[in-house]
């Protein structure tokens, strides 16, 4: 049975610097010059592949009006809302394009107002999180704290994400920062409606609840959470990124399904939240041949990783010093 998610020291060489990583594993200027560019044109052609599997998958079920075609849009929106919400993350980090204007443009009216995530606000602790993970100021501290867990009790974690509940609370939520007058949230609701208006339009009211609300309050409310809990879930405060961050090897199915965009590099984004979701497995590449990212130190599969999350082992390690 495991008692803790962090990894043996024995696992973790000392290996940095090199004439290529600081003592961080953050590459040395000349090399995160490169790993740092960004290209304004093939960012666009990604925002719009974006769209095309949200919002034109939609369409397409709208437009063929058969049941299977509704039912294979439902399902796919657990994936588009991924799709648009690692995007969002990706604008959130002023990586997507080299102009802040249309990188925050994008990244709030085109991908997280239509998924409902408040993007300035999204932001601004996000960049709380990537300060001190595991910190005292860490927003997402409940989310990780107390693994790995009983199977029961994560059973009932991701019964809550299917179901709605999740996503009702986040609902509540939204309906309280309206209340306080955000003017973030009155923008969500501005896109939401813009969204709702389309479908009565076109005479199908029923498809933004049924095809967009629905799928984001179910699918991608369980999908987050496997994601987010593979990321940093039983990790620990530490200067040492290894200690903060799984390393999950990542296979083609994932990758498609629910972490898009290199996002499964994690340990590479935690190590320098500078490089744009392009070159995240260069630099994880960088990272092994260093030898500061081992073999043994990576979950062979995502199934592995939640696997030992809910082992129904209490931590009994003490947190590492910062």
């Amino acid at each position: 049975m495991a008692t803790t998610m962090l990894p043996d020291p024995d696992l973790l060489p000392d290996v940095l610097p090199t004439d290529r990583l600081q003592q961080t594993g953050m590459p040395v200027p000349a090399v995160r010059a490169d790993l740092r560019r960004i290209s304004n044109a093939r960012s666009a052609l990604t925002v719009l592949g974006c769209l095309l599997q949200t919002f034109g998958v939609v369409a397409a079920a709208m437009w063929i009006g058969q049941w299977w075609a509704y039912a294979f849009a439902f399902l796919w929106m657990g994936r588009g809302h991924c799709l648009l919400n690692i995007l969002g993350h990706e604008a959130a980090h002023r990586l997507l394009f080299t102009w802040r204007w249309l990188n925050d443009g994008v990244g709030k009216w085109l991908l997280a107002y239509p998924t409902f995530q408040a993007f300035t606000a999204y932001r601004r602790v996000h960049f709380a999180h990537h300060k001190d993970e595991m910190g005292p100021d860490e927003p997402d501290l409940a989310l990780y704290a107390g693994y790995p867990i009983p199977s029961d009790s994560m059973r009932r974690k991701l019964t809550r994400d299917l179901f709605f509940v999740s996503g009702y609370k986040n609902m509540t939520g939204l309906g309280r920062a309206l209340r306080g007058k955000s003017r973030e949230a009155w923008c969500i609701v501005a896109v939401q409606a813009v969204l709702f208006g389309i479908c009565i339009a076109v005479g199908q009211w029923w498809v933004y609840p049924v095809l967009w609300v629905a799928p984001w309050m179910t699918l991608w409310k369980l999908s987050n959470r496997l994601r987010a809990i593979a990321e940093h879930a039983g990790m620990t405060r530490s200067r040492d990124r290894r200690l903060t961050t799984h390393v999950v090897r990542q296979s083609r199915i994932a990758r498609l399904m629910f972490v898009p965009y290199n996002t499964g590099w994690h340990l590479a984004h935690h190590v320098d939240m500078g490089v744009p979701w392009r070159n995240l497995p260069r630099l994880h590449t960088e990272l092994v041949r260093a030898g500061w990212v081992t073999e043994e130190l990576t979950y062979p599969s995502y199934r592995a990783l939640w696997r030992k999350l809910a082992s129904g082992a209490p931590r009994s390690v003490a947190p590492v010093a910062a």
